[in-house]
């Protein structure tokens, strides 16, 4: 596979179209379609479980593109500080936490969008008084719900959600759904 050519066929303030071609294997010329952030960044996923308890902090937020709620795990762009996950999660959550781990950069979405994001694993101490009674810092465009959810609950709590009407971010399911099966 090779690329041959990119032409933008849209720009927006966050996002861009691409038609891109690209020659196969056997030397065909193909097109693609394919969006990209205009601002070079890199995202944040916030894997955040609250400790002694070890329930998980997901969130149920308002996503235009859907037109409906998605549960997710709090995320954001990061501009390529791993940091950033301690502000966004204070935004989106209220909750204040530490980071215990970071992912190298991954791909989000390659079939689609040339997004990159990191894996940022926080413990959140709920024992600290700020963490007693979180309080969100949301923007106008933001409609986000905190969602408390413990492992053993986290694959039924999620299906009750799509019953509910709500979607589910696939990360989610890579992580609850397929617990019960490596845990067999």
């Amino acid at each position: 596979m090779k690329k041959i050519d990119e032409k933008i066929l849209y720009e927006g303030e966050w996002l861009s179209v691409h038609e891109t071609i690209y020659q196969n294997n056997k030397g065909q010329k193909l097109t693609w379609e394919t969006v990209h952030r205009r601002r070079s960044t890199v995202g944040v996923v916030i894997v955040a479980r609250l400790m002694p308890s070890k329930r998980f902090i997901l969130i149920k937020q308002y996503r235009p593109a859907i037109d409906g709620y998605i549960i997710a795990f709090p995320a954001g762009l990061g501009f390529n500080d791993p940091n950033h996950a301690l502000v966004e999660l204070k935004e989106e959550t209220g909750y204040i936490g530490t980071i215990v781990d970071v992912s190298p950069v991954l791909k989000t979405g390659a079939s689609l969008i040339n997004d990159n994001a990191r894996i940022v694993y926080v413990e959140v101490d709920e024992q600290l008084p700020a963490n007693q009674t979180p309080v969100q810092e949301l923007e106008d465009a933001e409609d986000i719900q905190v969602c408390l959810v413990s492992l053993a609950e986290a694959k039924e709590f999620l299906l009750d959600q799509i019953k509910q009407g709500h979607h589910i971010a696939a990360n989610l399911w890579y992580v609850f759904g397929i617990n019960n099966i490596l845990l067999r």
